[in-house]
């Protein structure tokens, strides 16, 4: 399989010139805060938000310049990406500040997707967000969030991001396979979310890593929860439905924003799905990182994905067992037709006949190739490593069909 264009070590020399940034990553933060102020619509000294966020989009710009044989086009992509985030952070602030009746905005019994990558949290989201009387975020949304706009406006956008993200599909072709980006498509939180294990994809720093396990993340969701508030104020009211497989670790923060959220959690045996996180995650790596360690790529894999599943498993005790339904991906998969109305029962939100079509349009699609998909052995991983780093957890995999919440 084809992971990334012969271009792209042809366009690494070629932007050479231009990241030498990466050897100052102070300076370069202080031009790029100055630029993303401006372009979200402030002044360059302007003070609002979180100074301790805002530093932080330091720290992870400093991380990236010290990886080991970084590319230039992975510096590159790093410095677009956190100013880019950061104009949209300062953009969500300001709007906060000059409409304070944005923060009224209540977000009613959200719907949140959660499971490790490659266990059906993807088509369960598609599926719940495409319902009448739902609504999912648009990719567009979470990396330019504002209030409604022009149509001619909005669409200027999504050709801005369509070419960006073109060119990332030229330069690693098999993300089409994976994860293909459309700004007028609903996604998930990672797009919007100032930290988390996304940034590991580009490229495995153990530092941030660590620091992504000690931090406070209340800043963060704070955050999460105001840029929903923008794309609500002003627009037809329909209930969210959101999807982050990270959030699994922050259960504790979904539930304190939204005490009366459902979460999906869909569960499938972590052995089947490791091999095929890892496969993604090398994917990125090469577009940003010259000859990548693939063993250093699954132990890092191995290491998030438990996480996720261990600090869920300890946050689950105290919420509340009618917020968590758990979903086994078997059940699903094996008879959507079937199972996606009980699903919709479980939820509290009504099914339809538009929505049985619907569900046949999206089934219809054609499947994408698994081309990315390979064994644990690549990775240096194997079946043991899985069962000592997961337990019992793949009971919930098992299970024959989905319930509220045990404790």
């Amino acid at each position: 399989m084809k992971r990334t264009s012969a271009m792209v070590p042809i366009l690494d020399s070629l932007l050479w010139p231009t990241a030498r940034g990466r050897a100052r990553p102070p300076r370069t933060f202080a031009r790029l805060r100055a630029r993303a102020a401006r372009a979200a619509g402030l002044a360059t000294d302007t003070e609002i938000g979180d100074p301790a966020l805002i530093d932080s989009f330091q720290y992870l710009l400093a991380w990236f310049a010290g990886v080991d044989r970084l590319r230039s086009v992975g510096w590159i992509s790093a410095v677009k990406d956190v100013q880019a985030r950061m104009e949209n952070y300062f953009r969500i602030q300001r709007l906060h500040a000059q409409h304070p009746e944005i923060g009224d905005e209540v977000i009613e019994r959200p719907i949140i997707v959660v499971g490790l990558p490659r266990t059906a949290t993807t088509l369960t989201h598609n599926i719940l967000a495409h319902s009448a009387g739902h609504r999912g975020p648009l990719l567009r949304e979470y990396m330019h969030t504002d209030l409604a706009r022009p149509e001619a406006e909005e669409q200027a956008i999504s050709r801005r991001l369509a070419r960006a993200f073109d060119t990332v599909h030229r330069l690693a072709p098999a993300l089409i396979s994976i994860h293909p980006l459309d700004p007028e498509k609903v996604d998930e939180e990672p797009h919007l979310m100032p930290h988390g294990a996304h940034h590991l994809a580009r490229a495995q720093m153990r530092e941030y890593e660590q620091w992504l396990t000690e931090r406070d993340w209340t800043g963060d969701y704070d955050f999460f929860k105001q840029a929903l508030q923008v794309l609500q104020h002003g627009r037809p009211r329909a209930r969210w439905v959101l999807k982050s497989p990270t959030h699994l670790e922050h259960l504790d923060q979904l539930v304190r924003l939204f005490p009366v959220a459902s979460i999906v959690w869909m569960h499938r045996d972590p052995a089947t799905v490791l091999g095929s996180i890892c496969s993604l995650v090398e994917t990125s790596t090469r577009l940003h990182v010259r000859r990548p360690d693939l063993a250093e790529i699954g132990q890092m894999c191995l290491r998030q994905t438990s996480r996720l599943v261990e600090r869920a498993r300890d946050q689950r005790p105290r919420i509340q067992p009618e917020r968590i339904i758990d979903v086994p991906y078997d059940w699903l998969t094996a008879d959507p037709h079937a199972a996606v109305p009980e699903l919709y029962r479980l939820l509290g939100t009504r099914w339809s006949q538009t929505d049985a079509a619907a569900l046949e349009s999206i089934l219809a699609r054609p499947a994408r190739a698994r081309a990315h998909e390979y064994g644990l052995g690549r990775y240096g991983l194997h079946p043991a490593d899985i069962d000592n780093a997961f337990g019992d957890y793949g009971m919930f995999a098992q299970m024959r069909q989905p319930q509220l919440a045990r404790h």
